[in-house]
């Protein structure tokens, strides 16, 4: 399976999840807005949608979409 550009971690204990995108740390999410956000930063203009793609977006331990402490 080819790597993803966008992959959203677990959630930590405090809440929110780690965005990794292209390899690099863009920051902690606490909802799809921050999500589409770091992307948008990151010079992506796919917009939220996006977010449901398997091409361009891991959900890794957890639910997608889920942003709630673990």
């Amino acid at each position: 399976m080819a790597e993803v550009p966008i992959v959203v971690h677990r959630a930590i204990a405090q809440g929110g999840r780690p965005v990794v995108i292209r390899n690099e740390v863009a920051g902690l999410a606490h909802c799809d807005g921050d999500v589409v956000e770091f992307v948008r930063r990151a010079g992506l203009s796919l917009g939220e949608d996006i977010l449901d793609d398997p091409v361009w977006v891991r959900w890794k331990g957890g639910r997608a979409h889920d942003y709630e402490a673990v």
